[in-house]
Parts: structure tokens; sequence; C-alpha cells
């Protein structure tokens, strides 16, 4: 087993306090995109807190893991987890998209400790993290780099030539998450622009691609150390997760790819999230 009861146990606590900090945040700020950072909890929980190589008193460090947040509009969820790892003040997130803040909805790498790429404008990330890649292999690192996108920038082509440009590098150091909550801001993924047989594209594309459950730690775990170990290829981990997971009345609704959230609601949120941890 990849995960012991008691790490099993803490970090099934934190991504159940990394949720409702969420919640607080989109009721502070007025609004978020909510639906796709509570989908990527899970998954951003196990990375920082078991398996990404950083150090958050040192954010610059060369030798850091590198990870690229493609789906910007998980911003609102990155910020909390980046704060909840000690990046930078919790206070920050009570100015979360204000005039002036550091924390835009899109979390900027020039102001955000922790953030290692611009993300906003759709399918641009996994380029990025494919850049990264190859410029640890340049220079001789054995930085790994993490990337997680969304199943509706899956749509840009941009994405694709990404993805033929990994595997022809054979990048094996390059590990894409696929946040697969199958909804996007019009509705759900397969009614908009068809995806499915994804994995299989991805396989086809030259990605060693497995498909997991995006809120089962211990498969998740098991999934991680699998793409960390694997040589030869980039891996694609196709993460079957829920938009809105954890609050009841946000679950696989496309209504909650943005929303703001009162006092009431927050409240209602929150008693979902504990009552489900």
């Amino acid at each position: 087993m990849s995960l012991t009861e008691q790490e099993l146990a803490t970090l099934k606590e934190r991504a159940a306090s990394i949720r409702c900090q969420i919640a607080d945040v989109t009721g502070w700020s007025g609004g978020a995109h909510i639906g796709g950072s509570l989908s990527m909890v899970d998954i951003l929980t196990l990375l920082y807190w078991k398996y990404l190589r950083i150090d958050p008193a040192n954010p610059a460090w060369e030798d850091r893991d590198r990870f690229v947040l493609s789906k910007g509009h998980g911003g609102v969820g990155h910020a909390v987890v980046l704060a909840e790892r000690g990046y930078f003040d919790k206070a920050a997130l009570r100015e979360f998209n204000e005039t002036g803040s550091m924390l835009g909805m899109h979390l900027d790498s020039n102001k955000v400790p922790g953030c290692d790429a611009s993300t906003g404008s759709m399918g641009h990330g996994l380029s990025q993290a494919v850049g990264m890649a190859l410029g640890a292999r340049v220079l001789k690192k054995e930085w790994r780099v993490f990337c997680m996108i969304g199943d509706g920038e899956s749509n840009e082509g941009s994405i694709w030539e990404a993805a033929m440009a990994a595997a022809h590098y054979k990048l094996d150091n390059l590990i894409v998450i696929q946040d697969r909550n199958h909804l996007m801001i019009d509705g759900p993924t397969e009614e908009v622009m068809s995806l499915e047989p994804l994995p299989d594209k991805w396989r086809a594309f030259g990605f060693e691609t497995r498909e997991v459950n995006g809120h089962d730690l211990p498969a998740l775990a098991e999934a991680f150390e699998f793409a960390i170990a694997h040589k030869g290829s980039p891996v694609m981990l196709v993460c079957d997760t829920i938009k809105g997971k954890g609050v009841e009345f946000m679950e696989g609704k496309p209504e909650w790819h943005y929303g703001g959230l009162n006092a009431e609601q927050i409240a209602k949120a929150k008693a979902s999230i504990e009552n489900k941890g």
C-alpha cells in the first residue's frame, strides 16, 4: 500500500480543510471558479504533501519539481493549497481577486510564491510544461514536471500539439494529470465537443496512460508512484473526478463552474464537506 493509515487519515482531513477554505475564499471574493477547484483538491493534496519535491521556504529552489496548473480556472483552489503549504500567509486569501492583490482569479507566477506558470487562457499550460521538462534535460537536472489539464481545455489544439512534442522527445520527466470532471462552462464536455475515447487518444499520442478515480487517495498514490518510476515516455493520468466534489448542492452541476456564496451557502457547503469527510 502506498499510503499508511495515518497518512491517509491526515490527507483526508487536509483535503476537507482545503475544500472548506475554498468555500470561504469564494464567499470573501464575491465569486470564483469553485466547481473545478473542488474537483482537483484530492489530487493536489496528495501532490503537495507527498510527491512534489519542493521547499516552500525557498520557492525559487532550482532543483524543485514544477507544477503547472494549465486549467487556470482552478486558481482559487491552487491559491488555498499554496497558502496551506506555507508559501505565503493565509491572510492573503482574504484579498483574493481584489484590485492590487497578488492573488488574481488566475494566478501570476511573477507575483505568487510557489506558482510556476501563469495560466488563464485555456490550453497553454501543457506547452509550458513541455518546455520545462525539456529544460531539465538540457540542464541535466532531475526535476519532474507535473501538469494538470482540464477536460474542457482539451478542445484546444495547443494541448495536442504539446502532446505530440512531449512524446516525440520522450519526456519521461513529464506527468500530465487530466482532471476529468466531465463538465465545462458550457455544459457536459461530451455534448459541447466529444473527447471520448479520451484515454485511447492519449495512448495514440504516445503517452503511457492510466485511468484512476481522482478522489481515491490510495489509488491516486499508486498511480503517481507508477508515473514517477516510468521511463521512456511521458505519462498521462486520466483522473475521473466530480465537479464541485464535496459540496452536495454543487456536485455535477455546470452552473457551479463559477459562482459566489453568501454566508448561508458557505455554512451549508462546509457542513456537506465535513459530513462527506
